[in-house]
């Protein structure tokens, strides 16, 4: 079973609660799960952004909104239970309790049944974290895209100093580059330490369509073959065909690295080549021990 969205955890939250016992929230997150029978991948799915595992958060926020509509109410840190209009709600059996479930409490309209086909698919599922980091998704994607545009329009030498200047944002050495008419398969060479003790062979192709093949991969590993380096990294604007993957993994004593166009944009993303700081947004939460009585 798929891990239910925060607002299909309401109504099933406030009823573990009608008892008026006190639970916490690490203990509802175990009874949610047992409840909707999640798989152990399901239980240890963690937000893109890796702070919080999906169902916590899920759970955490459906908690959140019950205890802003005051259907349960904090006793202690951490700690959780259901307040008498929490009974009155749940007196009313409610089929489902969602976003304008509580809005209409708040207003004063009559319970109703809430339930909207479209409350399945749209936004209003989704936890405050997932939209921003859904949104974030969206346009990382989008930069990728628009990053991976310009760096096939470049010139091939420009783009092999972009490939040696992410080496060295990467903190894998100083590079440089080979004579252009004499590389034998090797565009750069990254020194690992001081002393040029270890080296790094690189290669770069900048292509808009074609996949890397097996006979340009044959002669970048003919190169680190007749040669003491024992590493190697093809990095391409495009993809490597499956000839030539297997070409790189059958190297024997060298270890070749291959690092297609997705891969490319992700990293320069990561390490702010070629890309700059559009704005900040500080996400804000409330410190408990403020407000703490201790």
């Amino acid at each position: 079973m798929a891990i239910p969205d925060f607002q299909t955890l309401m109504l099933p939250l406030l009823e573990l609660l009608k008892d008026g016992k006190v639970i916490k929230l690490s203990d509802m997150v175990e009874l949610m799960s047992d409840k909707y029978h999640l798989t152990d991948e399901e239980r240890n799915e963690w937000l893109p952004s890796k702070v919080q595992k999906t169902m916590y958060n899920r759970v955490a926020w459906a908690k959140q909104y019950l205890k802003n509509a005051e259907l349960i109410d904090s006793p202690e840190k951490g700690s959780f239970k259901i307040t008498q209009k929490g009974l009155d709600v749940l007196k009313t059996n409610p089929e489902k309790i969602n976003l304008r479930f509580l809005k209409n409490l708040e207003s004063g309209t009559p319970f109703a049944n809430n339930t909207d086909a479209s409350d399945e698919h749209n936004n209003e599922n989704k936890t405050p974290e997932e939209l921003v980091e859904g949104a974030q998704v969206l346009y990382t994607e989008s930069l990728q895209a628009e990053l991976l545009s310009k760096l096939k329009q470049i010139d091939p030498v420009k783009f092999e100093r972009i490939v040696l200047q992410l080496m060295e944002k990467m903190n894998y050495g100083v590079g440089s580059m080979t004579k252009m008419s004499h590389d034998g398969g090797v565009d750069g060479i990254i020194d690992e330490d001081e002393l040029g003790l270890e080296k790094i062979y690189l290669q770069a192709k900048r292509y808009s369509d074609n996949k890397v093949n097996e006979r340009e991969m044959q002669n970048f590993a003919g190169a680190l073959g007749c040669s003491p380096v024992r590493k190697g990294v093809f990095i391409t604007t495009s993809f490597f065909d499956e000839r030539a993957k297997k070409k790189a993994a059958s190297v024997q004593g060298k270890i070749i690295r291959l690092v297609d166009g997705e891969e490319l944009t992700k990293l320069m993303i990561k390490h702010n080549l070629g890309v700059q700081v559009k704005t900040k947004i500080e996400i804000k939460k409330i410190d408990e021990d403020f407000f703490s009585e201790e």
